[in-house]
């Protein structure tokens, strides 16, 4: 099924809106930033993720120990199908979760990716999920990390973290 052009156009700021929803979601989680996820979702929200399932508050009292024990994370969002109906809209997209961890010394790296199925709901002027399942489609653990001590290339890095540390927080006002 195709969307026409004129429809896209009639429907462009909800499309962007939903698409910055999701990209929040993903700040939200890498950043630990606990304001900025709850900002991705509706309070009653249901998200299934993993062996996961409840709401926003649940989901950051369970994920955030996770995250948090892990030396990094980035969550890239591809590929969203988006079909709006008045309030409501049914999305797709998909995800790349890439996480370096340590367990009994030793750094890792867990690729995981798939899809985010998700309905949105229309309050007022914003967007916001309400409910989501995460479906994984593939993953993989390397046995091993990058010497990230060594840098890129031999290069000296600015390496991102967590809030509020993360440059992020002192250089950009993002809300």
């Amino acid at each position: 099924m195709t969307t026409s052009v004129t429809q896209i156009a009639a429907e462009l700021a909800d499309r962007e809106a939903i698409r910055e929803c999701l990209y929040r979601y993903s700040r939200g989680v890498d950043r630990l930033d606990a304001d900025m996820l709850r900002s991705a979702y509706w309070p009653e929200a249901i998200d299934k993720h993993l062996e996961f399932r409840g709401n926003v508050e649940e989901f950051i009292a369970w994920s955030f120990p996770i995250m948090g024990a892990m030396d990094q994370t980035m969550h890239m969002i591809a590929n969203i199908l988006i079909t709006i109906d008045g309030a409501t809209a049914d999305v797709e997209s998909y995800f790349y979760g890439y996480h370096r961890i340590t367990v009994g010394g030793t750094k890792s790296d867990v690729i995981g990716a798939g899809r985010y199925l998700d309905r949105f709901e229309k309050r007022g002027d914003e967007w916001r999920v309400i409910e989501r399942l995460v479906l994984t489609d593939w993953f993989r653990q390397y046995p091993d990390s990058a010497d990230w001590e060594a840098g890129m290339l031999g290069l000296k890095l600015d390496m991102g973290g967590r809030r509020p540390k993360d440059p992020s927080y002192t250089m950009l006002n993002i809300k």
